[in-house]
């Protein structure tokens, strides 16, 4: 969805500068408030292999307090027990790199073809980890699960904390 200047003013306030590399907000509030942008893959010829940023002052509050108490361990630990749910991870991580691409824009293909950065492309999951089995960020990873209406370890944060039923004001 396009970005308003309405919109983009509250982006540039939600991040505190102005965005590079921003295509169009990925998810949106219903009353309109910028959560997840969807970025560019090459800015200024450096690869950006995140494809959501989340943009939303309190989830990425909310996250970090999640973060901060271990969160991302305890996943990671599931992921090596649970074989449910590290193949819907798996499949997750494998999802991006193809919506990734789907979405670049062809100039952007073209120059990351020619500056030999593909096969860094090809590679690089959610939020650019190397790793599929393990989880980056959480914040890339529930940017990425509000844009395309579910992921796994996306639903395993809504489940445990309730992001989901969050009012969001910036």
């Amino acid at each position: 969805m396009s970005v308003s200047v309405q919109q983009h003013e509250l982006i540039e306030q939600q991040l505190g500068r102005k965005p590079r590399g921003l295509v169009e907000i990925a998810w949106q509030t219903a009353q309109g408030i910028p959560a997840v942008l969807q970025m560019r893959s090459l800015v200024d010829d450096q690869p950006f292999p995140t494809l959501y940023w989340l943009s939303s002052k309190d989830l990425y509050q909310a996250i970090a307090e999640i973060e901060t108490g271990g969160e991302v361990k305890r996943i990671e630990q599931q992921l090596e027990t649970d074989d449910e749910l590290r193949a819907a991870h798996l499949a997750d991580q494998q999802r991006y790199v193809d919506l990734r691409w789907q979405l670049m824009a062809d100039s952007d293909r073209q120059r990351i073809d020619e500056l030999g950065f593909t096969e860094l492309f090809n590679q690089y999951g959610i939020g650019g980890i190397r790793h599929w089995d393990k989880v980056r960020c959480l914040h890339m990873q529930y940017a990425y699960h509000l844009a395309v209406g579910g992921t796994a370890i996306g639903q395993l944060i809504d489940q445990r904390y309730g992001l989901n039923n969050r009012h969001l004001s910036l």
